[in-house]
């Protein structure tokens, strides 16, 4: 089955969706609510600087502070190029929404302070390379770069590298060897999986245009003071042509008149031959409908997952870390006990592995699998979820199984995840996820009969206003209690359902 790129536009929402072998893989959304700031460049103030944290709040426009540790701060090209050698960066990032941040992940021990670095009320040019999460503000780079389709301009950075998705070793120094030639000096680029097979010409004419776009915005950042932005990323449309729209990929479909036009000038300047294999579409039904995506969406925001063979895996996320739990169901097996588990856990590596990229799962991750006997399956299981991993553009780092069967491992965070733009928490539970029982509802009525009825002399009737199904329950189930109350209170208790009423409401009056 063809790979395809679905693009759903509206102007107040749109969304990607990367299919592989009719299998939803990767989902992109961005809302007109300003979310998706990542790869976006920004003329940042100090606001505060943190010596015992080692990182600094910057104040970029936005109505949150965001935030730069000094691991993200540039101080001078050699440091960063040590940095890069001591953590084996310099290919490409492979990552969908931008490159910005590859060197975040630097070492905090650093010879330097953030002290020594930064100053409050300094100006700075900062590019966000993790959106917003939770109470957090957006984490910010000074290591800016700036992707094209072929190539990724690294201004800060003396450093030509090769996606490590080129494998061919010819191809690759052929490739290192034109970059050398035409780069000018103290600037790093990285080759980009596309640019396989371009030639120097190409390659070139896209080096001066991120040149000359480094330039403008190295222009309007000396022109003004005020806290804002300088240059705004792609459009989610144009981010998947220039990231994800590769040779894999068979044909990309929109279903704005509009889009496809913006989609073809893109492609028209930077891939041509890439534009017989872009469609509009023009349907009856809505077009994530009609490609069977609406449905995958909605599957991805249940926290249980099935497994063929009947088993499943339920995924919690926290504030803190995501928790998987790797459950047989109704999956009995045909052998032994080992047996089953082993092949439930097989299983679920490769689902997991799916939902994380699908749902966009970042951070620290724990998977419970169901407990192995054996060294050697709860090796395969983990040797398993390495290499189902491995096709995952986030960067992610696994620790071997533990004698509990517990595997922890993270993935990183840019964008937001499926679970947490989609959805907000309860406020019927209030995000608990679960409801008083109604049973415990009927008993703190009761208790609470005892402390109103303990301070009112007179003996009217006392009115109980409740939801239909808890008036249910105390007319069925608790009728004795309510007797024994009313005699041991002197006083008649009417019920009375409201159905307005949350299941956790109700009130006393007399």
């Amino acid at each position: 089955m063809p790979d395809e790129l679905i693009i759903n536009a509206r102007p107040h929402e749109t969304r990607v969706a990367l299919v592989e072998n009719s299998v939803v893989v990767e989902l992109y959304i961005e809302r007109n609510a300003g979310q998706d700031l990542i790869g976006s460049i920004y003329r940042g103030r100090i606001v505060r600087v943190l010596p015992g944290m080692q990182a600094a709040f910057v104040d970029i426009g936005l109505e949150r502070t965001a935030f730069l540790y000094v691991s993200d701060v540039h101080k001078d090209i050699l440091e960063l190029e040590k940095m890069m050698v001591e953590n084996q960066k310099g290919d490409e990032g492979d990552d969908f929404v931008n490159l910005a941040g590859n060197l975040s992940d630097a070492p905090s021990g650093a010879s330097f302070q953030i002290e020594d670095l930064l100053r409050e009320g300094q100006t700075i040019m900062v590019q966000v390379s993790r959106e917003p999460h939770g109470n957090k503000g957006a984490r910010l780079t000074s290591h800016i770069s700036l992707p094209g389709r072929h190539l990724v301009l690294m201004p800060t950075v003396n450093h030509v590298g090769v996606s490590r998705r080129i494998e061919d070793k010819e191809e690759r120094e052929r490739l290192k060897q034109i970059l050398q030639e035409i780069r000018p000096c103290n600037c790093g680029f990285i080759v980009r999986t596309v640019s396989e097979g371009a030639s120097k010409e190409k390659l070139t004419a896209e080096m001066a245009f991120l040149l000359k776009l480094w330039s403008d915005i190295q222009a309007r950042m000396e022109r003004g003071s005020a806290p804002g932005i300088l240059y705004k990323e792609l459009s989610i449309s144009l981010r998947a042509v220039r990231d994800l729209f590769t040779k894999e990929v068979d044909r990309l479909v929109i279903d704005s008149n509009e889009g496809y036009a913006d989609i073809m000038e893109f492609i028209g300047t930077f891939a041509p031959l890439l534009k017989h294999s872009v469609e509009l579409y023009d349907g009856p039904e809505p077009i994530f409908d009609a490609f069977g995506i609406e449905m995958e969406i909605s599957r991805a925001l249940e926290k249980k997952s099935w497994l063929k063979s009947g088993g499943y895996i339920v995924i919690e996320p926290t504030e803190a870390l995501t928790v998987i739990d790797v459950n047989t169901g109704s999956y009995v097996g045909k052998r032994n006990l080992e047996e089953t588990i082993l092949k439930t856990n097989l299983e679920a590596v490769k689902e997991i592995a799916y939902q994380l990229r699908l749902r966009n799962i970042g951070g620290l991750i724990v998977i419970d699998f169901i407990d192995m006997e054996k060294l050697a399956n709860r090796e395969r299981v983990f040797m398993l979820l390495k290499e189902a991993l491995s096709k995952d553009k986030a960067k992610t780092n696994i620790l071997p199984m533990s004698d509990l069967g517990l595997i922890e491992m993270t993935r990183k965070r840019t964008r937001t995840s499926l679970n947490s733009l989609l959805t907000e928490p309860c406020f019927y539970c209030e995000g608990r996820g679960i409801l008083k029982s109604r049973k415990t509802i009927c008993y703190e009525l009761f208790r609470d009969l005892e402390r109103e009825c303990d301070i009112i002399t007179n003996d009217k009737n006392v009115y109980v206003l409740v939801n239909p199904e808890i008036e249910n329950t105390l007319r069925e189930e608790e009728q004795e209690a309510i007797i024994d109350m009313e005699k041991r209170l002197n006083r008649r208790i009417v019920v009375i359902a409201k159905a307005g009423f949350h299941v956790e409401q109700y009130e006393i009056s007399v």
